[in-house]
């Protein structure tokens, strides 16, 4: 997982990548996932509408590149190939090294849309939406799929063999499970490596995705998937240190766990991070989602941890923490 490959013509530093996480994926978080060792961080998904009109909040919060954390890729979903033509095209413009493309969402509105894991049944359309922001942005494109929509379904694979051959995506991460399960249930390794073998005549990489909750886990899908990558998700909530245990840059002993110093200093990084991203009364707010990942590390739990979430401000999230016994050193 160490070496670098490439997605067309961009070298990627290692095999440990950060997922889109829809919600949560800003410009600090990637920030994050970089410096513990991520190779590449992927965007929260962003509505290519939201682009193409010129959303205030859509360019001045989702699209924000920190220039730190290049390589980066931005996700882009939608169901206009002239709409994703211009929001690729806005994307490049604001720094994307890669132009991502959702094609694995699960959730009902993003399908109800036609975006997400819908274009599974329309796949004519989903090429049309490679090649166009392929066209608008002059990135490599890369999409990221489910195996189907129900249970036994494998169209994500046919459509993924296509996106390659006929649109010239540069690269696929593919997430073996169903949409209609969600994150339920296992996911099945043998369906990315069946798509690793149907690629192997090409340059393109194939990422695995999904349930990916820890290092073991994502050692053993890569190990069971014969993907060129993983895609770490759910795995790296409150738990940057991912990075660093599959890539060996914890001391060069995979599987360092934090300390308890590490982790109060991550967190105050984060809130730090989320004040500079939004103001001091929006980042009160966002950073409760924050808390419950890191405080479980921590050993806070039940009424100490639902403290944090009636705080006003971010001020008051500190002093609690500090009665923990923690000293408010921020991490560089």
């Amino acid at each position: 997982m160490t070496t670098p490959f490439r997605i067309g013509d961009l070298t990627v530093g290692n095999r440990v990548l950060l997922a889109p996480l829809a919600g949560i994926g800003n410009w600090f978080v990637r920030l994050q996932a970089r410096r513990h060792g991520a190779g590449l961080a992927v965007s929260e998904m962003v509505s290519s509408f939201g682009l193409h009109h010129r959303n205030e909040r859509t360019i001045g919060e989702l699209l924000r590149i920190h220039p730190a954390e290049h390589p980066v890729s931005i996700q882009l979903f939608g169901h206009d190939p002239e709409v994703m033509r211009s929001a690729a095209a806005i994307a490049a413009g604001a720094g994307a090294d890669l132009i991502d493309i959702n094609m694995g969402c699960p959730v009902r509105k993003v399908r109800a849309a036609g975006a997400g894991a819908a274009l599974l049944q329309r796949p004519e359309l989903a090429l049309r939406l490679a090649r166009a922001a392929g066209e608008g942005s002059g990135r490599p494109v890369t999409v990221k799929l489910r195996s189907g929509i129900d249970p036994g379904d494998r169209s994500g694979l046919d459509l993924a063999v296509r996106l390659v051959e006929e649109a010239g995506v540069a690269a696929v991460a593919l997430h073996p499970r169903s949409a209609a399960v969600q994150h339920r249930g296992s996911a099945d390794y043998a369906l990315v490596r069946e798509l690793v073998g149907r690629l192997a005549g090409t340059a393109v990489p194939v990422i695995v995705s999904g349930g990916l909750g820890s290092a073991s886990e994502a050692r053993r899908a890569y190990r069971e998937s014969a993907a060129q990558a993983v895609m770490i998700a759910r795995g790296a909530l409150g738990n940057p240190w991912i990075f660093g245990q599959l890539t060996g840059r914890r001391g060069g002993a995979i599987g360092s766990f934090p300390t308890r110093s590490e982790i109060v200093d991550e967190l105050l990084w984060t809130m730090e991070r989320a004040e500079e991203h939004l103001g001091a009364r929006r980042a009160a707010r966002y950073a409760r989602k924050f808390y419950p990942w890191y405080l479980e590390r921590l050993g806070i739990r039940g009424r100490d941890a639902h403290a944090f979430q009636r705080t006003e401000s971010l001020d008051q999230a500190r002093e609690l923490l500090a009665s923990f016994g923690e000293p408010l050193a921020i991490a560089a």
